[in-house]
């Protein structure tokens, strides 16, 4: 990557490679605008583009990404060139400097308006756990699994970004060994380490995204949290899926890394044996190499692999439109709980602890099968750049609180 005039450390978490896109506010003035992280600042882009006269500055003069994830890949391939001119040129430092603010000072905001939300199930890894737990006499995997990207639809009302506190849901379980059902807070309460992908431009109703235009789509990747009460869901699920044991919350990450960012983290994905239906088949690789880490009360129990899952953020995309669904400008869609073939790389606290039936020891000798009130989760990735940077996808955290 080349130099800037900001003198960023090489391991700066926001380097030019990474370049990632959120809203923020700062004490002085509460309006919410657009921001790109870059080292320990914000740029304020709104003012930076009409200090140089850029000609995308009506798309980022706004409160939110709304309009510039609708404004399409030439445009958001225009924005990204011109930042990194921005940062590397000393002719730009002038009239960019003033609208940096400490990153540290900002308050962070939901990045964009959330049209709709679908969550996958798209690890082989975890649905063969998830299987082995629940159905330990049959096969883990559905007869569907590795047909098609499982799915479900989700709350977009109740996405919320990176810190914001996460109240322990009540509603009806089924107690072990009992035939009725009992209310009250959840007592199975767990997370789901996922990757999440914004829409930024939409398609007409009836119509495919077919695999290949995937990048033509979609905006940006980020860090999603996909809080689940294990216990409502178990009762509930059957036989139309999750609905209120996940629908009470789901957390995102501030930032939204740019596809653009990510090139040098494509990899193949794992083989798919059988072959896909052609619908399902793209001519480019999609797999991701993300290297996600989560952290329970400052303790790493876990370290998910993003580049083992096997259905791609492509074919997730193609599937969820084959049937004629149209897109929206801000539909986020979840890649579903990352764990990978070893144990401290599973992504949830089910896998993590067997269902239950293996409690985690934390540092300070304090045991966890699920999570208690006060507990707080953080979820940290990082991937590979080109020339041999680091891009930082940032962290989604969430304390849980008592029921109400």
């Amino acid at each position: 990557m080349p130099d800037s005039w900001l003198d960023l450390a090489p391991d700066t978490e926001f380097g030019l490679a990474t370049l990632p896109y959120g809203v923020f506010s700062t004490d002085a003035d509460p309006a919410t605008r657009i921001g790109v992280a870059v080292g320990a600042h914000v740029l304020d882009l709104g003012a930076a583009a009409r200090a140089v006269g850029a000609p995308f500055a009506d798309a980022v003069a706004a409160p939110n990404l709304d309009t510039l994830l609708a404004a399409g890949r030439p445009v958001w391939d225009g924005v990204r060139a011109a930042l990194t001119a921005w940062f590397t040129d000393p002719a730009f430092e002038d009239r960019i400097r003033p609208h940096l603010a400490d990153r540290a000072s900002v308050r962070l905001h939901l990045p964009f308006t959330v049209a709709d939300y679908v969550d996958f199930y798209s690890s082989e890894h975890h649905a063969h756990n998830v299987g082995r737990i629940f159905r330990p006499e049959q096969e883990p995997l559905t007869p569907n699994w590795k047909h098609l990207p499982i799915g479900y639809h989700g709350r977009a009302g109740t996405v919320v970004v990176s810190g914001t506190d996460v109240v322990r849901p009540t509603g009806q379980r089924r107690p072990p060994g009992e035939q009725a059902p009992v209310f009250g807070p959840s007592t199975r309460l767990d997370i789901e380490a996922e990757v999440g992908f914004v829409v930024g431009t939409p398609s007409p109703m009836g119509e495919r995204v077919p695999v290949d235009s995937f990048a033509d789509h979609v905006f940006g990747v980020f860090l999603l949290n996909d809080w689940s009460s294990r216990d409502l869901q178990a009762w509930e699920y059957v036989p139309l899926g999750p609905f209120l044991g996940k629908s009470f919350a789901t957390s995102v990450s501030p930032w939204v890394v740019p596809l653009a960012a990510l090139e040098a983290a494509r990899v193949e994905q794992p083989a798919q044996d059988p072959e896909p239906l052609p619908y399902l088949r793209g001519s480019e690789p999609w797999g991701l190499d993300l290297r996600l880490e989560v952290y329970l009360n400052g303790n790493r129990v876990s370290r998910p692999p993003f580049a083992g899952m096997y259905w791609t953020a492509a074919q997730q995309l193609a599937h969820m439109t084959v049937n004629g669904a149209s897109l929206r400008t801000g539909d986020v869609y979840a890649s579903g709980t990352v764990s990978g073939p070893d144990k401290e790389q599973r992504g949830c606290f089910l896998e993590l602890t067997w269902g239950g039936r293996e409690p985690l020891v934390l540092a300070d000798g304090t045991e966890r099968t699920f999570l208690e009130d006060g507990d707080e989760v953080v979820i940290r990735a990082t991937a590979p750049g080109p020339d041999g940077a680091t891009v930082h996808l940032g962290e989604v955290s969430g304390r849980i609180l008592p029921a109400r």
